[in-house]
């Protein structure tokens, strides 16, 4: 395996990719969105004889395919591009020019390193075997998340595999991680109107007090995961939102509550929204009351194929990437990512590149988030190692 070449022609395009990368983090754009982020891609491909390159798949999603013209396997690369809704703080020179939208996760990375990977490995088709199909996915961050659109639109026809990887600012940067096995949380949102009856404060026997019956409802909630999941597997229910605003001395008539699920399993998956529908309906009973529960699951447990996790190990300790000072296990990882979909259609694996920056680190989603743009380096070259190895086996 030519490891040496794809180092030498991702080194040499290095300012290729943080052009890429600037350019991007200036002009991000949210899910469902991204018109221009995505036809700037397309035009990075367009010319390009050597590619086949389809657009809007999925919504903007692109996908590349590299046919080496020989008989063999076929790898996935996936990248996601998508923004958020923050208003940047970092004070950087290519600080976002979108008000109130900003590459807060490095999204904006991925797509600048898979860009450059994408034409080295163009370059080295004649050094493999099969097929490589580059995914430049939108949405990532909002449900029902685009690779699940993506698929449906049949961009893993034909796929024997896939990986993925994601920068992360407070990941040691030099190191790579990951994890075998279910590795990020599966995710559900819920919203649950209770309906009493309202009054004067000074009659509460007159009226049926939304709030109260509403603290009771958080309350009973919380005891889904400490009485009703397996302690030995992760799950959270959070209440992020109780709309109870009203007049000190008045009775709500009606509360809103919003809520948030993470569990590491789809048997919890499947109890906890058991548990969070059979409490709602004794509330009603109990409370002489109405709860509208609107109840939705979107990501599943992202699920990393033990093989397909190891070959990626292999090959980055076999490639002696320079840049790359350790490679751990991290264990499971609380964040949800729609990655998961893919897992579930093929053999998957979705790694994590530290990227912790000089300085303070600041978490994702944050208005101050950056990262060590040496880390597109390495996540170029591990990604291309792993898919060099991959395509060389039998």
């Amino acid at each position: 395996m030519k490891y040496d070449k794809l180092f030498s022609l991702i080194d040499s395009k290095k300012d290729l990719m943080l052009t890429y990368r600037r350019w991007l983090h200036q002009h991000p754009e949210l899910s469902y969105e991204e018109k221009e982020t995505s036809e700037y891609i397309f035009k990075h491909y367009e010319n390009n004889k050597e590619v086949k390159v389809e657009k809007n798949i999925g919504g903007y999603g692109i996908k590349v395919t590299i046919d080496s013209g020989k008989p063999g396997k076929t790898l996935a690369l996936r990248a996601d591009f998508d923004a958020l809704p923050i208003t940047e703080e970092t004070g950087l020179d290519y600080a976002s020019t979108n008000k109130g939208v900003m590459h807060a996760c490095g999204h904006d990375a991925h797509t600048a390193y898979l860009m450059v990977l994408a034409d080295a490995l163009t370059e080295m088709k004649e050094d493999f075997s099969g097929k490589i199909v580059i995914i430049h996915q939108p949405a990532e961050e909002m449900p029902p998340g685009g690779s699940s659109l993506m698929i449906k639109d049949g961009v893993l026809d034909g796929v024997d595999s896939i990986i993925g990887c994601h920068v992360m600012s407070q990941m040691d940067f030099g190191k790579i991680y990951y994890h075998k096995g279910p590795t990020q949380q599966a995710r559900a949102k819920f919203v649950a109107v209770v309906k009493g009856t309202g009054g004067h404060g000074a009659a509460p026997h007159e009226a049926n007090d939304a709030i109260v019956i509403a603290s009771n409802l958080v309350l009973s909630l919380q005891t889904i995961v400490s009485r009703r999941v397996n302690p030995m597997t992760p799950g959270v229910v959070t209440i992020g939102s109780f709309d109870g605003v009203g007049q000190f001395n008045i009775i709500k008539d009606s509360v809103t509550l919003e809520g948030d699920v993470r569990c590491m399993s789809d048997e919890s998956r499947e109890i906890i929204e058991r548990e969070v529908r059979n409490i709602c309906q004794g509330m009603e009973k109990a409370f002489s009351c109405e709860i509208d529960l609107d109840y939705k699951n979107d990501y599943p447990v992202l699920i990393n194929d033990d093989n397909m996790t190891q070959l990626v190990v292999d090959a980055v300790n076999e490639a002696n990437i320079p840049e790359i000072v350790g490679i751990e296990d991290c264990g499971p990882q609380a964040q949800s990512e729609d990655f998961s979909y893919y897992s579930q259609v093929i053999p998957a694996c979705f790694f994590y590149i530290g990227a912790k920056p000089d300085g303070k680190a600041y978490p994702h989603h944050h208005p101050k988030f950056t990262i060590n743009e040496d880390s597109m380096i390495i996540a170029a070259k591990a990604m291309g190692a792993a898919t060099l190895k991959y395509l060389s086996e039998k």
